[in-house]
């Protein structure tokens, strides 16, 4: 693939990752009791919730491809490897790979969701942290 396809393929992904935070910036409620009760809200922040970590996945192994950084055999080693290659920070990496981890809990439906729990990572970190990488992997294009 060469390089115009791959940035394409990355700029598409960084697009489809902000449009994913807006609807769900735009959907959040106003404090805990109304994401609680409302069970389509819960919902659709769950579900954006998962597209997001996917889609950042997503973006982290094209950059990955396109800096010729090697390949990652799972998912979160993407955010190792951008660690090492100095792209993001070890506190983000953690970050986002809580956030797989609970995308994966949330997908899969593990037991009960922790509504408190959910509505205070996308409410509280989710957002800023997805923010944060965009914004590394843009410095580094």
């Amino acid at each position: 693939m060469d390089e115009n396809k791959i940035e394409e393929k990355m700029d598409d992904k960084i697009k489809e990752i902000e449009i994913f935070l807006e609807e769900l910036e735009s959907s959040l409620p106003s404090d805990f009791e109304n994401y609680k009760s409302d069970y389509k809200i819960k919902a659709i922040c769950e579900r954006y919730f998962e597209k997001i970590i996917e889609a950042v996945v997503d973006l982290a192994f094209i950059f990955i491809k396109e800096k010729k950084f090697g390949l990652p055999e799972e998912d979160i080693q993407a955010f190792e490897i951008l660690v090492e290659n100095e792209v993001i920070s070890k506190t983000l990496a953690l970050k986002l790979k809580d956030a797989k981890g609970m995308r994966n809990f949330i997908a899969h439906q593990y037991g009960k969701i922790n509504d408190e729990l959910v509505f205070h990572a996308v409410t509280e970190e989710l957002i800023p942290d997805i923010k944060e990488f965009i914004l590394a992997i843009n410095s580094k294009t």
